[in-house]
């Protein structure tokens, strides 16, 4: 049996008639499974789902090791992804996506999961360091660049200094926890829809204060 990753790319060397129309590329982290659809490290997952829910856009292609649709958001045409890779490999997927449609690092958006940040609180960045978060540093090694923006969706702490830390992000959220981070996802979708008209301090008040 083919290897799903031979597939993916088999599939992703193939003609793409919308080349060149993608604008923006908006990929949510997480881990592929069922059995992480739940988890903290899914949260980038969860906020695409949702966004891809409010444009009535459909994740239901494979291409570059990922699930991909194609949305139009704030009159821009965007690339909606969740890598497959697992998230400390996120980067080969954001990366052959960027390459194919050539994009700038500055017009890719990465959702993901914080540690530092309570749970359900959200913050934009429009660049910086990956912070410790794999996925991150993933797509930073894979884009040359730390200058692509990002929307951080909190987890929470780690319980304890000596509570493991994989296993924390592994964990899934309880259903209080997971309301909190559910209620965030408006507010994503609206900071999204600055950050692709290019008010990224627009994003940053909706998203960062309390």
């Amino acid at each position: 049996m083919a290897n799903i990753f031979d597939l993916f790319k088999q599939i992703s060397s193939g003609s793409e008639e919308t080349k060149g129309n993608i604008e923006y590329i908006v990929a949510g982290l997480g881990n592929p499974g069922a059995e992480y659809a739940k988890t903290r490290h899914n949260a980038g997952f969860m906020a695409i789902d949702y966004i891809s829910g409010r444009c009535n856009a459909r994740l239901d292609r494979a291409k570059f090791s990922a699930l991909v649709g194609e949305a139009s958001i704030a009159g821009k045409r965007v690339l909606l992804m969740k890598p497959q890779t697992f998230m400390n490999s996120s980067g080969e997927a954001v990366g052959a996506a960027a390459k194919f449609y050539k994009i700038a690092p500055e017009n890719i958006i990465v959702i993901s999961d914080d540690i530092s940040l309570d749970v359900g609180r959200v913050r934009v960045r429009r660049k910086g360091s990956h912070g410790g978060q794999n996925g991150l540093r993933s797509i930073e090694q894979h884009l040359g660049s730390q200058d692509y923006q990002r929307i951080k969706i909190g987890i929470g702490a780690k319980p304890h200094p000596d509570y493991d830390l994989a296993s924390w992000v592994l964990s899934s959220f309880d259903a209080k926890d997971m309301q909190f981070v559910s209620e965030c996802h408006p507010k994503v979708y609206e900071g999204l829809c600055k950050m692709l008209t290019g008010d990224t301090e627009a994003a940053m008040q909706i998203c960062n204060g309390k």
